[in-house]
């Protein structure tokens, strides 16, 4: 394309916009050239680290924790391309959640830094000074699971939901909120108290706009989806909300429950309990498993990797 075209073709662009193209252009002659460490923000970005103890394995433990939240906004960036349509098309939602497998798979092969990557004795020591503070207390976590499905779905146990249920009440239901309950006295502790205060306003406002309007609600409404959709929409079920929470349990284990020591998580949750997958019970998309399916969630006698992703 030659220069009169491109000229033109901004000149145009200015126009539909009510702007003044010659000053846009002029002030191009002044604007600062762009540079890798500048569009990044590489030093804000290296910066955010800030350690509460003198062990190097700390700055592992904070980094690792902020991939994963940027992954999560990766997440969440291709599901409000899904989410913002009305009607969606087959191919469309079958690109956006091979994205997310690749994200959801991230996630899971990340936990390896987390696992071999620390010193066990100075993790142990170092996570004391990390109370109450826990990964319980991510709402990035929290908003990918409503925008997946409905708060009906993600409560364990559905006994106590009523046709009536407000959005209010189903949010005390949440299965989430089980961990933020001292095990001994039956109150909330302090994870739960901060997570609440901070964000449990946001997530009603937020679960009351997206009622019916999630990623399960528009594949329900796709008629006759093709085998290729229903298993990457199996894949990302299976991913998210069973293999990773497994992986994690195993992390978890691995610090916390051994060498004869059975240690509490910085939240003070069961963590063993809140973490496995067949308590959670924690399902996006239920009209794409069997009844035997659902019924034994997470067996690894029906959820085998390799019939599934």
């Amino acid at each position: 394309m030659d220069n009169t075209k491109i000229h033109q073709l901004l000149e145009d662009k200015y126009e539909r916009l009510g702007a003044n193209s010659s000053t846009h252009l002029k002030g191009l002659l002044h604007a600062k050239e762009i540079d890798y460490w500048s569009y990044i923000q590489l030093d804000t970005l290296l910066s955010l680290q800030n350690p509460r103890t003198h062990f190097e394995d700390e700055e592992v433990f904070i980094i690792y924790h902020q991939i994963t939240e940027l992954t999560l906004k990766l997440m969440l960036n291709e599901i409000k391309q899904v989410v913002r349509n009305k009607v969606i098309s087959q191919e469309l939602l079958t690109s956006k959640l091979l994205r997310l497998n690749r994200y959801t798979q991230l996630l899971i092969s990340s936990f390896s830094i987390m696992r071999d990557g620390m010193n066990y004795d100075d993790y142990n020591t170092f996570r004391s000074t990390l109370t109450p503070a826990s990964g319980f207390q991510s709402a990035q976590f929290r908003y990918i699971e409503m925008y997946c499905t409905s708060l009906e779905n993600l409560i364990t146990d559905k006994s106590k939901i009523s046709g009536n249920s407000t959005i209010e009440e189903l949010m005390e239901l949440q299965y989430w909120k089980s961990a933020g309950i001292n095990p001994k006295t039956g109150e909330k502790t302090l994870t739960l108290k901060q997570f609440e205060n901070k964000y449990q306003d946001d997530f009603i406002q937020f679960a009351k706009n997206k009622r019916a309007n999630t990623i399960n609600d528009l594949f329900q409404n796709i008629e006759n989806p093709s085998k290729e959709l229903v298993k990457q929409m199996r894949a990302f079920d299976f991913l998210y909300n069973i293999k990773w929470p497994i992986v994690h349990l195993q992390t978890g284990s691995h610090y916390l429950d051994s060498k004869g020591k059975k240690k509490t998580a910085t939240g003070g949750s069961d963590w063993k309990k809140y973490l496995h997958p067949k308590y959670q019970r924690r399902v996006f998309f239920p009209s794409v498993w069997t009844k035997e399916e659902l019924t034994n969630w997470a067996d690894p006698c029906y959820f085998e990797e390799k019939d599934i992703v």
